[in-house]
């Protein structure tokens, strides 16, 4: 009975980034990046399909008891809450169902911090999420900081190319990802933990 508490509970991975091929390999774009390979590299979830009513990229399918819905907001940024509202209205589900993975400036590019709930910290689709959805959602804050050089507009930085040697070090981070979420989606609660990724 107990395996029975869990089963067919649908959840939301989602990814965030700025459509369009010239935002790819940039730092606001790492949530895309890390949704991509998660989906590339678990076989149990489908192509990409887009749905143009939801704001959406798809990709949905089964792991463990849980039916997953993995999803890119074709919207910008800033307006990522309208597609996450969206799809979590579409699957009637609730913000505790609801993962996000995005960039941190706060955060040192090597670690990946988990957890539940929390302030934008200033960043605008986690504020545009909050403001549809509410703060209740678990987060992969993955960093991309510091800023260089310091008098940057942060959001001039984000919008930046990885370095080369951040490049280097990308498929690990989507390897670490990509674990994250299996270690989710078979458990039942993100971790609040802290990872780090750098291989030298």
């Amino acid at each position: 009975m107990y395996y029975s508490v869990g089963l067919n509970k649908t959840v939301i991975v989602a990814g965030l980034g700025n459509p369009g091929k010239s935002y790819d390999l940039t730092r606001h774009n790492v949530g895309f990046l890390c949704i991509d390979s998660f989906v590339r590299q678990t076989d149990e979830m489908s192509d990409w399909i887009q749905k143009k009513d939801l704001k959406a990229l798809v990709s949905t399918g089964r792991l463990g008891d849980k039916q997953v819905v993995a999803m890119k907001p074709t919207t910008f940024m800033n307006l990522s809450g309208e597609a996450v509202q969206a799809v979590a209205h579409f699957y009637n589900l609730v913000p505790a169902d609801i993962v996000v993975i995005h960039d941190e400036l706060d955060i040192d590019f090597g670690q990946i911090r988990l957890r539940n709930g929390g302030s934008s910290a200033g960043h605008n689709g986690i504020k545009s999420l909050s403001q549809h959805i509410g703060e209740d959602y678990g987060r992969i804050r993955i960093g991309v900081g510091p800023k260089h050089p310091a008098r940057m507009k942060s959001e001039d930085f984000v919008l930046q190319k990885f370095s080369g040697k951040e490049q280097e070090q990308l498929p690990n981070l989507m390897r670490e990802v990509t674990a994250i979420l299996s270690e989710y989606l078979y458990g039942n609660e993100l971790p609040h933990d802290t990872r780090n990724f750098l291989v030298l």
